[in-house]
């Protein structure tokens, strides 16, 4: 642990704050699930009346579930965590230190994985928007770089023209119909990507045949990565069937790795009503497509994935505390010092898991009520239509399962961020301060 960290370990904090200073009290499990009313408040002397908490252990497991996953199935495997899931810098450190390389998609993410420490050969390079800049440096270093568009191949060029002496190392993001008797599974109901080089209108080639004049560039991967609505085993298999035909027909002297990106369930809580497939059945589809194809080759290709939500989702928790409630013509209101930004910025309807953490063990009569935030939006509801006993004020709740995207899409907006503080065993420890008012209005940009 850095040493600044160790500093700030406040193991399981239960922090009282005394004139003589500040007493610690040691718990034998820092976990969410096992908190009390007595722990939170004093929990949120020390980081506010609202945090996350991120279960470092659960991080662990689901790493581990991925990776045994695919790697008991195919000899070669790399994950590449999504950074644009959740880039907290423990976060992906933890990450780092288990195997998994960094899959990033700017250069702000690019330069967060160096100044982290990671090794630059461990670079998952993805992205539409790359400057000239941009690839140079990542090329410089040795990064697996994925091009996303046309554009990006002059700079290649450029670059491998400026080395000759170098062996440059392409992969290309491809773009193909992926759709099942004529329904398309893209997110939103798109029937076209816009991502990646197309295959069928002819420009993979012309990208190929433009590379296969260059003494020293080659292609060595393909990229395939599609946000879908189901995340279903059957699209992976065919995107995976895809990048093998294609790599085969035009790159297999070259050819170094298969990356059929990310998007994979996680472990759904039960609040969402849905059977998804397990890290296995992912897995057994995906290799066995690998192994078909490649079964004569002398060295098959690596397997990159690129999981962010499978990773991450449910690492996470908020917690808020109940500020108000109130009675609005026949409907109940519950306000809490967080926002719907906080858990789900994507503002869907579904529920996600709580639980009600009350100061008192006599509760009030059961109720429905919406758990709304601090905004000034209507829409601005945590929960909707929640059947419980009534919360009172100074009571807090713990939102699960909000590990994916809140950290990275939280604006600042009306109010600072929050705090995050991790739990690994019988420790917390902070990992992001409460944000002031000098943080949110940063002086080296804003002008006064």
């Amino acid at each position: 642990m850095e040493k600044n960290q160790t500093r700030k370990r406040i193991d399981y904090v239960l922090i009282s704050v005394c004139y003589g200073g500040i007493g610690l009290k040691t718990y034998t499990n820092a976990d969410v699930t096992t908190l009390d009313y007595k722990n939170i408040n004093e929990l949120e002397k020390r980081f506010g009346s609202s945090f996350y908490v991120v279960n470092v252990d659960k991080l662990r497991e689901n790493y581990k579930k991925i990776y045994n996953a695919f790697s008991s199935r195919y000899e070669d495997v790399v994950i590449g965590y999504s950074y644009k899931t959740n880039y907290l810098p423990y976060l992906c450190k933890e990450l780092s230190k288990l195997g998994a390389y960094a899959e990033v998609v700017s250069r702000l993410e690019y330069d967060l994985a160096l100044k982290l420490g990671e090794n630059p050969k461990k670079i998952v390079f993805n992205g539409p928007l790359k400057t000239r800049e941009d690839i140079h440096f990542a090329l410089k270093n040795e990064s697996i770089i994925n091009l996303d568009s046309i554009y990006e191949v002059g700079y290649v060029k450029e670059y491998a023209s400026n080395n000759p002496e170098k062996q440059i190392k392409i992969g290309i993001r491809l773009n193909f119909d992926i759709s099942q008797n004529g329904f398309s599974p893209l997110q939103e109901g798109y029937e076209v990507s816009r991502f990646g080089v197309c295959v069928e209108n002819g420009d993979l080639l012309k990208v190929l045949n433009t590379f296969m004049r260059v003494n020293n560039i080659f292609v060595v991967g393909l990229h395939g990565h599609f946000s879908t609505r189901d995340r279903n085993v059957e699209t992976y298999r065919k995107i995976t069937q895809k990048l093998c035909h294609i790599a085969k027909e035009n790159i297999i002297e070259t050819l170094e790795y298969i990356d059929i990106g990310g998007g994979f369930y996680g472990e759904l809580p039960k609040v969402f009503n849905k059977s998804v497939p397990s890290f296995d059945e992912y897995a057994e589809a995906i290799c066995n497509i690998m192994h078909s194809e490649f079964h004569n080759s002398p060295k098959k290709p690596t397997l990159i994935l690129e999981p962010g939500n499978a990773m991450v989702a449910n690492t996470f928790s908020f917690i808020a505390k109940v500020i108000e409630n109130k009675t609005i013509r026949n409907q109940n209101f519950v306000l809490v010092d967080g926002s719907v930004h906080n858990i789900k910025p994507t503002m869907h309807k579904l529920n996600l898991p709580m639980r009600i953490v009350r100061k008192h063990e006599e509760v009030n009569e059961s109720k429905s009520f919406n758990i709304v935030g601090y905004t000034c939006m209507e829409k601005d509801y945590l929960a909707h239509e929640v059947h419980a006993n009534l919360p009172e004020i100074n009571d807090y709740i713990i939102f699960e399962n909000v590990g994916a995207y809140t950290i990275v899409f939280n604006p600042p907006f009306i109010k600072e961020r929050p705090s995050i503080i991790v739990a690994d065993q019988n420790n917390f420890f902070i990992v992001r301060k409460k944000e002031t008012v000098k943080q949110f209005f940063n002086e080296e940009i804003y002008i006064f």
